[in-house]
């Protein structure tokens, strides 16, 4: 019997087709087949690039896209054509995927998988998975066991990732650099690394993150961490990941992303068409009105300084004004969209259920000038 990893209350990723393709997964009792798709390297099939992709980035010159089944698509024409990776040891769902430099990456996915790359996303190695996760995750809690407030409660939420298997997915990952990174996911779970993902700790505890709520993306920038989740999820950190605060909003619904902008505003957006900005660091926000009530899945900035986001229709959003409005630009809509990255041609390059879709730069120039 299948049943979705997650309550339909708390579900993990924005699209709603993707909620079906990507988070379905056994009872724990029958979680077998979980830890064979963590030993099982991605199949070469012809179909891939037209299967579902949830992140692209660029690698340098290069993009890079993963998805479903442990897939990762490569482009070296600026997304005009994709090609599969040579090696990926794992056949699990990839949610995300970052390159500090054109030749080092890392993606993470479902069962708690990170994988790395060191050529520009041709082979990748795993360096964590859900069962290691789960156990620093305890290792920390028990550390911190005589801090009292929260330790007692947090050992008890480690045993049972512990007793729940390599069953928990990551969500998002950022590096700032080849030594520096950190990967969350579902149930709070989140991990730093400052050697390259040769080993890891577990930050759930300088998280004030009680309830454990999933968290979706981390953004980085220089110190600065942002880290947004569901229920209104914003955490912050100045240093580097030693220490998170709470950062709160008018807003208790899911946010998917939070980044800052490069006048320094912050801007966080979610569920619903939810999107809010602040000019002070987080202690004051103003609704942005994005037009309807479509949950927004990306945001990233461009190469002119501009903000876009893109909703789950495909609808793409772009402000000139540091986030204060956002005017819908008049190209094709990707439905199902999960996520976005400019070429280095300046075209756009959209994933989603259906693989990934090229702007071509002249008509998102036209757009960008009107």
């Amino acid at each position: 019997m299948m049943r979705p990893l997650l309550s339909s209350c708390r579900s993990v990723v924005p699209a709603t087709a993707l909620l079906a393709a990507v988070l379905t997964f056994t009872v724990p009792a029958a979680a077998a087949p979980v830890a064979d798709l963590l030993e099982l390297p991605a199949a070469v099939n012809a179909r891939a690039i037209r299967s579902l992709q949830l992140a692209v980035t660029r690698a340098g010159e290069r993009l890079v896209a993963v998805g479903e089944r442990g897939t990762v698509l490569l482009s070296d024409d600026h997304g005009r054509s994709w090609r599969q990776a040579t090696r990926v040891p794992v056949s699990i769902a990839l949610t995300d995927v970052h390159f500090p430099t054109p030749q080092l990456g890392w993606a993470v996915g479902h069962s708690g998988v990170v994988l790395h790359t060191t050529d520009g996303g041709e082979n990748w190695e795993r360096q964590l998975d859900g069962k290691l996760a789960a156990q620093l995750a305890l290792d920390d809690a028990q550390a911190r066991a005589g801090e009292g407030g929260q330790a007692a409660r947090r050992v008890r939420e480690a045993e049972s990732l512990v007793a729940d298997g390599p069953d928990k997915p990551l969500l998002g990952v950022h590096f700032a650099d080849a030594q520096r990174g950190w990967v969350v996911g579902a149930y709070g779970l989140a991990l730093g690394t400052t050697d390259g993902g040769k080993s890891w700790h577990s930050l759930m505890g300088r998280i004030p993150n009680q309830r454990g709520k999933h968290l979706y993306q981390v953004h980085g920038d220089g110190d600065l961490l942002l880290v947004s989740g569901e229920q209104g999820a914003l955490f912050r950190s100045t240093d580097g990941g030693a220490s998170f605060a709470e950062v709160r909003t008018p807003y208790s619904g899911t946010y998917f992303g939070i980044l800052r902008t490069r006048a320094e505003t912050l801007m966080a957006f979610g569920l619903r068409g939810n999107a809010w900005r602040s000019t002070d660091g987080g202690v004051s926000w103003e609704r942005v009105d994005t037009g309807q009530p479509v949950t927004i899945a990306a945001g990233h900035p461009l190469k002119d300084g501009s903000l876009l986001l893109g909703d789950e229709s495909g609808r793409l959003l772009r402000s000139t004004d540091d986030g204060h409005s956002l005017s819908a630009l008049a190209v094709p809509p990707a439905a199902g969209l999960t996520g976005f990255a400019q070429a280095a041609d300046g075209a756009l390059i959209l994933s989603g259920p259906r693989g990934l879709t090229r702007v071509e730069p002249d008509l998102l120039v036209s757009e960008l000038k009107k």
